[in-house]
């Protein structure tokens, strides 16, 4: 992340993960051109005219301004007020296909890494597992078909990994996008998608 750039202890790196972008914008808040600009989520009844620099994200006038959250606070049981705030209004989200949440544990809110495909995921079992067995438990009994979608995670759909801020261990949030049999089928594959084939005899 550019040394530039504020530090969010809950999502370490905003540009890597695309939350964050260089721009010549002015921002919402401050009414200055930082170089930076967030483009991700914000919660909030009043009319907004433009987006907000990191800044104003980091020291809470963003969200205190204009009476919103960058982040729901559903799945934050357990932290404490403090970090609440700080994930809530004081850092930036992420973008993602359902209503983004971010994950806690050893009561903790953990920091958000970025949106990952299989390799990544391959790397940190702890969090692959839990998504193959969530797969299982959401209706995925063939296990070709199941492994099929997890190694071609990043085409199409991806996951959300987080870190813990305490033990270090990794953890997935969620997919980009909802994991249909459609995405089963690679670009390149001619077949036809699973409700347009001929029944079998």
């Amino acid at each position: 992340m550019s040394t530039n750039l504020p530090h969010f202890r809950y999502h370490p790196d905003p540009v890597a993960s695309g939350s964050v972008h260089e721009s010549a914008e002015t921002c919402a808040c401050c009414n200055r051109i930082t170089g930076w600009i967030y483009t991700a989520t914000f919660y909030t009844a009043q009319d907004v005219s433009g987006r907000f620099c990191p800044w104003c994200i980091a020291n809470g006038s963003a969200a205190e301004r204009f009476e919103g959250e960058f982040t729901d606070a559903y799945g934050l049981d357990g932290v404490s007020e403090e970090t609440l705030e700080q994930v809530t209004h004081r850092t930036p989200g992420f973008h993602a296909w359902q209503d983004p949440h971010w994950l806690v544990r050893c009561n903790d809110a953990a920091a958000f890494v970025g949106e990952v495909g299989y390799s990544e995921l391959a790397a940190h079992p702890e969090a692959l597992d839990p998504l193959r067995l969530d797969l299982r438990m959401g209706g995925w009994h063939d296990a070709s078909q199941l492994e099929d979608f997890l190694t071609h995670l990043g085409q199409g759909a991806s996951a959300m990994l987080f870190r813990c801020t305490v033990c270090g261990t990794h953890l997935f949030s969620e997919l980009t996008r909802e994991p249909s049999r459609l995405l089963l089928w690679r670009l390149d594959d001619n077949r036809p998608p699973p409700e347009q084939q001929e029944p079998r005899p």
